[in-house]
């Protein structure tokens, strides 16, 4: 049996892995969870599964979370950095889902490599910010980083049982979103709402958001190069509005394999817990026969700069990539207050980069230095 402690339990990957567990009671556990928010959510969760640890993000969260579970819970109840940090570090689990979003991911994610334990990662600022720093603590420490992302899950599928040294090109597929045919004269216009209407996926805000720039495929670019080792030049972006092949592998001799399934993340949370096992979820089969064709389309990087930020910012490397991360993080959660409109959250990006002053090979806390700078230059920007 597996032991988890799921960070971001009550986000959208979160859920989905506790579903797995409730699905398949003989096989995990949990000893840890945490979350920012949706107390009550959370609440439920602790009932269900009875961790022996949970952390919130400040004490306020914790006191209200005591109130609303049943007298004689024995979780302990931890917040803030430090209380992120001992769920990633529990005793009592052996494998850590990090599924967090944005930067906040980075450091349990690191504390849990340090521990040793397995890591399902879904946080994929995680490498997007420190990916060389990251990979070469988790190699030092003989650590698997096992991908939840469905195009890195579906990557790192199609390379087993293949030689590593035949990789000729990933390429990563995306939905291009809910505006993938609108005009760009009317990019000024789009509402919250509108982007946060996924056509395929159903994610949490930020991410959905994410993909509705792009930028969501940009910073999953960063996450390919570090996960599996190759070149920038390596990777290639896909436009497939079906979303059913969640990525493919192309290989020097010119086969290409793909890994295909309905939209879902479930699928991709199954096989990183349950690997080098399948689970028997019972996941429909796509039905082919009425989807009837698969599209394909290049990426409009006019439309969707972000895309084109991300792929600069790996080019110039060092603090840069923490820098498009957190400058987009701040940007969105902009948009998402209807502060600024849809259009400005490259600019701002954009704009945050030029400004920066990189460093060539950073240590970790010139990263986090330069993650806090570009929340702080986003956030001081005029509206």
């Amino acid at each position: 049996m597996k032991t988890l402690s799921i960070l971001g339990a009550t986000g959208s990957i979160g859920t989905n892995a506790l579903e797995v567990v409730r699905r398949f009671p003989e096989r995990f556990a949990v000893a840890a969870l945490s979350a920012k928010s949706s107390l009550d959510t959370l609440a439920k969760q602790i009932v269900e599964f009875d961790p022996e640890l949970v952390s919130v993000f400040d004490e306020t969260g914790a006191a209200r979370l005591k109130t609303l579970l049943p007298a004689g819970c024995r979780t302990d109840i931890v917040h803030g950095r430090e209380g992120y940090r001992q769920t990633a570090e529990c005793a009592a689990a052996d494998t850590v889902v990090t599924a967090m979003v944005g930067a906040a991911g980075l450091e349990p994610t690191i504390a849990a490599i340090k521990a040793g334990k397995t890591i399902c990662l879904a946080n994929k600022e995680t490498l997007v910010m420190a990916g060389d720093y990251v990979m070469s603590l988790a190699r030092d420490r003989q650590v698997d980083i096992l991908p939840i992302d469905s195009e890195h899950s579906a990557v790192f599928q199609c390379l087993e049982g293949n030689r590593r040294r035949d990789l000729a090109r990933i390429l990563l597929t995306a939905s291009g979103g809910p505006f993938r045919t609108r005009r760009a004269e009317s990019f000024g216009k789009i509402t919250r709402e509108d982007a946060l209407d996924h056509p395929n996926w159903s994610m949490g805000p930020k991410i959905t958001i994410d993909s509705a720039t792009l930028m969501n495929k940009g910073l999953e670019v960063i996450e390919a190069k570090h996960l599996f080792d190759v070149s920038l030049e390596q990777i290639e972006v896909v436009v497939h509005p079906q979303s059913i092949i969640h990525s493919m592998v192309a290989y020097r001799d010119g086969s290409v394999m793909a890994q295909l399934g309905v939209p879902d993340m479930k699928g991709a949370i199954a096989y990183a817990l349950s690997y080098p096992e399948r689970l028997p979820l019972g996941q429909p089969v796509p039905d082919f026969a009425d989807l009837g064709r698969f599209d394909f389309e290049k990426p409009d990087l006019e439309r969707f700069p972000c895309l084109s930020l991300a792929f600069d910012a790996v080019r110039r490397g060092g603090t840069y990539p923490a820098v498009l991360n957190a400058a987009n993080e701040a940007a969105v959660a902009l948009f998402l207050e209807r502060q600024i409109k849809f259009t400005e959250i490259p600019a701002l990006i954009s704009q945050t980069m030029r400004r920066h002053t990189a460093v060539a090979t950073p240590k970790l806390e010139e990263i986090m230095a330069a993650d806090r700078w570009a929340w702080e230059t986003v956030a001081g920007a005029p509206a």
